[in-house]
């Protein structure tokens, strides 16, 4: 079974682009039902990480033929497989989205049901069956979103999208969801809608990986927290004990002030040191 192996195991992954180390000699082990944060400023491997989970990117070979990234215990996947196991949720996705897809006219519950092909929109060799339909349908409904079904989504706010978008992650019921920079180009309402999409899924018992640059994102429900920096990882443990303000002025060469509240962490700068 694949939930008998860690989600994700990096065994000193190195990523050169450039002529530039982006990860470098990276190690990290996060397991089923351990939800975490992994937080870091622009520039940190943050996106590298990403492609590597979707294979868009790899590391350079060990020279003991070890495999220095697996999924699920496995260092390579067949996509489509893939996808039962762990879901993306990704700005760039909803970026292709938005901009390739909205000139189809494309309804909400096609787009959930696109997610059985990894396609961008349904073409007419795609074989659609009732049961991906009553899919779809479950996957709308699980996140409260049912009544985009049938809006298109080009008549659809940027929240509408990201939420389909949601649910064509959630249609093949995966044991884990990654949600990378969720709520990119979300308004303040959008945005807390996301959020509490993101606790639902994971009170819900689905594991939940958040990678972003906020804080203020981090669910409650997220245990674990991974600070990065320059490629490599600077703070990993409970949430707790990582998400402090020394912690992240270290992270961000940048004095932070961190409160938590009800649950949630908020990170401050001072607004009186500012470059005119």
């Amino acid at each position: 079974m694949a939930s008998d192996y860690p989600i994700l195991e990096l065994n000193e992954a190195t990523v050169i682009r450039s002529h530039s180390r982006i990860l470098d000699r990276f190690s990290l082990s996060i397991k089923r039902d351990e939800n975490t944060a992994i937080v870091g400023p622009n520039g940190s491997g943050k996106s590298t990480l990403i492609k590597l989970l979707t294979s868009q990117l790899h590391p350079l070979a060990h020279h003991d033929n070890t495999a220095p990234v697996k999924i699920f215990g496995k260092s390579s996947w067949d996509i489509f497989k893939m996808r039962t196991h762990l879901g993306i949720v990704s700005s760039d996705l909803q970026e292709d989205f938005i901009h390739n897809t909205r000139r189809g006219h494309i309804s909400g519950q096609d787009v959930v049901i696109s997610g059985f092909f990894s396609s961008l929109r349904l073409f007419s060799h795609h074989k659609v069956t009732g049961n991906m339909v009553t899919k779809a349908s479950e996957a709308l409904d699980r996140i409260g979103a049912g009544y985009l079904s049938q809006k298109m989504l080009d008549e659809m706010s940027t929240g509408e999208v990201q939420r389909v978008l949601i649910a064509r992650a959630l249609v093949h019921d995966p044991e884990v969801l990654v949600f990378d920079e969720p709520t990119t180009g979300l308004d303040l309402v959008a945005r807390h809608k996301c959020i509490s999409i993101m606790r639902k899924i994971a009170r819900e018992g689905t594991t939940v990986i958040l990678i972003t640059h906020h804080i203020e994102e981090i669910i409650p429900e997220i245990g674990r927290v991974i600070l990065l920096q320059k490629g490599t990882v600077a703070f990993d443990g409970p949430k707790r004990e990582v998400l402090t303000s020394d912690k992240l002025s270290n992270v961000y060469n940048y004095p932070v002030i961190l409160e938590e509240k009800a649950g949630f962490y908020e990170a401050t700068l001072n607004h009186e040191d500012v470059i005119v």
